[in-house]
Formats: structure tokens, sequence, C-alpha cells
């Protein structure tokens, strides 16, 4: 049985953190783990409030599960603040948990503060360096770079800067920008692109956009899908090119729940063979 350990909040609606990383790691053929860093009260129109559990006591839970059971693979989600970055650096390296996904959570859709300024900085300085893979989107890019990103360009010169602070690989996932370069950048209008930066080539992950409101937790669930296969003995590209199309199913058959950014879903799914 594979293992897979994310560290991340709680969200209240399950539709992303915690909550949905166990739902992907179930569906996906493995066992999760979990250390929460936060309680908060949210729901698919945005957070209204966030308890930063103690960074002693999320280490205390790591320790209980890794000690035990073990892990595979290790995500992490929503983190908080410097301490509990701090913590986690501290039991990835006791541990020596090489496989680490970093989704660097710092925003909600709705723009609430999920990590600290000093968390930020406490994060590239000291857990992206542990990572194999750090998976943000494009304002989480922005945040991570200090650069301004418009146009594929952008992206790959924000992937380089990533890379330099240490992780070996990078994912940016695209689908923040909505018009697409300025006609010398190859990428299409209509098109989202992730990409993939090993510190010597990039590689492009591309997907024809669809107009959706059921987004609500999926770069938790992309991130976690990629801890997932990484976990099984997939190597990168491969666990990356299983994730996407995994979150891609899922945005486009989720069910519709909520009334603002929508819960992505996977619940109410149809197995094949239901009626």
């Amino acid at each position: 049985m594979y293992k897979v350990l994310t560290i991340a909040g709680s969200d209240s609606c399950c539709g992303a953190g915690v909550q949905a990383d166990l739902k992907t790691i179930n569906k996906l053929g493995a066992y999760g783990t979990c250390a929460v860093t936060a309680i908060t009260v949210q729901n698919t129109s945005g957070v209204s409030a966030v308890f930063a559990v103690p960074a002693s006591f999320v280490g205390q839970q790591i320790d209980a599960v890794v000690s035990d059971i073990g892990a595979d693979a290790v995500k992490t989600g929503m983190l908080a603040n410097e301490e509990i970055v701090e913590i986690v650096c501290d039991m990835v390296k006791k541990y020596n948990l090489e496989k680490l996904v970093v989704d660097p959570v710092i925003k909600s859709h709705k723009g609430e503060r999920l990590l600290s300024q000093e968390g930020v900085m406490r994060l590239r300085s000291t857990l992206i360096p542990l990572s194999c893979l750090v998976t943000p989107n494009i304002p989480e890019a922005e945040v991570l770079t200090d650069l301004k990103i418009n146009n594929l360009s952008d992206i790959e010169d924000a992937a380089r800067a990533i890379h330099e602070q240490g992780t070996e690989n990078v994912l940016i996932k695209g689908g923040h920008i909505m018009s697409q370069g300025d006609g010398n950048d190859d990428v299409s209008d209509g098109e989202v692109i992730d990409v993939f930066y090993d510190g010597c080539s990039f590689q492009y992950f591309r997907e024809d956009r669809f107009s959706t409101k059921n987004v609500h937790g999926t770069g938790c669930m992309f991130s976690t899908a990629i801890a997932t296969e990484l976990s099984r003995g997939n190597n990168m590209i491969q666990s990356i090119t299983i994730a996407k199309e995994f979150i891609t199913k899922i945005i486009k058959e989720s069910s519709a729940l909520g009334k603002g950014h929508r819960l992505a879903d996977f619940t109410f799914q149809k197995s094949e063979g239901d009626c």
C-alpha cells in the first residue's frame, strides 16, 4: 500500500485542503494520512476566519504518522505562518522525506491571506530547497519571485527564478492567464498551459480552456495527485501527466455545489458500470 501524507489546512466545506487531498489520494488508490495546520471557516464564496494550529502540535502530528505508518510521498498545502513552515522543514529533514511536493498556498480565490509574509520568506529559504516539486499558480508564482506574469515568457522566467530557490522541479499552472501572449509565444487563445521546468529544459502541458465555475480545490487536488503518483514510483513527467488528466476530468464532470467558486468534486461522479 502506497502512503501519502498531506500537511495542509482544513476546509469546512471539504472542497479543498486536507479533505480534498484525502479524497484524491483514496481515489487514486493510495492510503492518505494528514497533519492539519489550520482550521478555516470557509465555503465556495470565501474564507471568513482562520485558526492556525500551534506549530509544535503540527510537528507532533507529522511525527506520530511518519514514525508509525511512514510516507512514500508528502504534499504541503496551507501552512499559515513562519513557525509551521519551520516545523515542517524540521520533520522533512528528520525523516528524510525526499518526495516532497510543495503547493505554496498563499491566498484564497477571493484574496484572503493563507500564509503570512514571514511564512512566504521562510518557505522560499527553507522548505522549497527540500522539495522535489513546487506547484504555484500564477499569483503564487508572482509572490514567490516578485515578478509580474503576463505571458508564457514571463512564466518561464518565474519558473527559472523558483528553481534557483533550490527545488528540483517547478510546475507553474497557467489557468489564471486569460489573454495569452503577444503573438510571439506560440500560445493559442483559449488554451491553458502548465509550464514544467527541471533546471535544464521546459515542457508544456496544454489543455483547451473551457468555461466553468467548478474550480474550488483544483490546485490542492492537482498537487496531491502528483504526489500520489510519485509515491507509486512514477517519474515526475508521468506523475504530472496522470494528475493533469485526473484534474481535467474532475473539472469537466464534477457536481456544481456551492454559490461561489463551485466545488470541483468527484464524489458524485458515476463510475463505469453505474446505472
